[in-house]
């Protein structure tokens, strides 16, 4: 499913207006000694840097902080053994990745969703700015058995702007999917690969507590996909670019759906 809108806007920056006076400010007539000698507390620190900072505050707060996990590197996390057989993610290489995905693209089917038809520049901007990015969305190339046969994103929902639709959790993850071969829809691959790669998530990203997906309610083979891999169906959210179907999948329950 294509992505939440990463071109919605952020919510309104913080009010043009400066710092309220300090307390202890100098007294009408007084010299200019106290002044001088004024000690800024590390709260009005902060508050002027604020105000001097142009970034909204969402977006302050949405930016990793140091040392905090990502999504490490799903290319190194170990195949999954499956009914339809070996799967693994693969980070994209677009010099080797390019020319495939954006054939992927241009399938009507895959067009109606993800709405990235056309020249291999349109895929190639999409992945881009997740390439560039600082690791909270991965693309990722789904290879099973050997041969190249989805495309998927691994990103950070509680980071992403999906988290203003829904009460995201620290390290929510969520998960992006398209089948490529016309040959592998329609008969449980999809549902079974999107159970492995949510337990995929699962065993390597232990601070994760659920995965989750937003497919169209329009796709209707998608949405029951995510329900037959073992996700939950959490709520209807109007995004920028459709109406979804909020789909879950907890950690805690994992085993038994």
């Amino acid at each position: 499913m294509p992505p939440a809108d990463a071109s919605a806007e952020p919510d309104a920056a913080p009010d043009d207006q400066g710092p309220a006076a300090p307390p202890g400010g100098r007294a009408v007539g007084a010299g200019v000694e106290d002044t001088l000698d004024l000690k800024l507390t590390e709260e009005l620190l902060a508050l002027i840097a604020q105000q001097r900072d142009p970034e909204p505050r969402d977006v302050r707060a949405a930016r990793p902080a140091p040392g905090d996990e990502l999504l490490g590197d799903p290319g190194a996390w170990p195949p999954a053994a499956t009914g339809a057989g070996e799967f693994r993610l693969l980070p994209v290489r677009p010099e080797r990745d390019l020319a495939l995905l954006s054939r992927w693209m241009n399938d009507p089917a895959v067009a109606a969703f993800w709405e990235l038809a056309g020249p291999e520049s349109v895929t190639a901007e999409h992945l881009g700015r997740q390439l560039e990015g600082d690791g909270r969305s991965i693309p990722c190339l789904g290879v099973l058995d050997g041969a190249p046969m989805s495309y998927w994103e691994i990103y950070r929902a509680d980071l992403d702007p999906l988290a203003r639709h829904y009460p995201a959790r620290p390290h929510d993850t969520g998960l992006h999917l398209l089948i490529g071969g016309v040959e592998n829809r329609g008969r449980g691959v999809g549902a079974t690969l999107l159970r492995a790669v949510a337990d995929l998530v699962l065993d390597n990203l232990p601070r994760c507590g659920r995965v989750v997906a937003e497919p169209d309610l329009r796709n209707t083979p998608s949405v029951s996909a995510f329900l037959s891999a073992g996700f939950r169906f959490s709520a209807e959210v109007d995004l920028p670019d459709k109406r979804a179907a909020l789909m879950m999948r907890d950690r805690p329950y994992r085993a038994h759906l």
